[in-house]
């Protein structure tokens, strides 16, 4: 029974493809406590003088509160799955769905979002348009359903023109402008998490 169960609630939250203030730091909340990636930890483990240790691992720590080196970290590693196939309910470079993408993307930084899209519009803080900053995520509905289906992780905002990473059903992962007409029809709304 408790199979069956966790099997719907898993089966449940993989159905859809898709406030606080923005003080310019990531909460530890959203983030962790523990926030050292394995570069760092190699990167102390060779040094021989603690001193020098202590002093990287603290400029390591001011890199990563710094939001928009963690909006690179994520973009960065968002577009590592570049060409990989779209797979419903995915999340690794065998296959993902959109919010698998994005999903993954921040959790690479310790940031947990929830698993769909529309779930995801709920959280961060709604940005106007005109603001769209890279690392912000957009939201769009694309079906008859009145309800966000789809998101996408904003790689550039330069001149006017925005183009953001996605997974299409189609052409899995790919950048793509909301310049295109379809993009533009479906665009629902921008929400910054960091």
């Amino acid at each position: 029974m408790r199979k069956l169960l966790f099997l719907s609630l898993f089966t449940f939250f993989l159905i859809s493809c898709g406030s606080t203030k923005n003080t310019g730091k990531v909460p530890e909340a959203i983030i962790g406590k523990n926030n050292t990636n394995t570069k760092t930890a190699h990167k102390l483990n060779s040094h021989k003088n603690n001193k020098e240790a202590h002093s990287e691992s603290e400029e390591d720590t001011k890199t990563k509160e710094n939001p928009r080196s963690i909006k690179k970290e994520i973009i960065d590693y968002a577009k590592t799955f570049q060409g990989t196939r779209y797979k419903f309910g995915g999340t690794t470079d065998a296959g993902m769905d959109c919010s698998g993408l994005v999903y993954t993307a921040f959790q690479k930084e310790n940031i947990t979002l929830p698993r769909i899209s529309r779930d995801m519009a709920t959280k961060g803080i709604l940005i106007s348009f005109k603001d769209i900053e890279e690392g912000d995520l957009v939201f769009f509905k694309t079906s008859r359903k009145n309800t966000i289906t789809h998101v996408g992780l904003v790689v550039e905002a330069k001149r006017g023109e925005v183009k953001f990473i996605h997974s299409t059903t189609h052409a899995g992962v790919i950048i793509s402008s909301l310049d295109e007409d379809y993009w533009k029809k479906a665009f629902v709304e921008v929400r910054r998490i960091i």
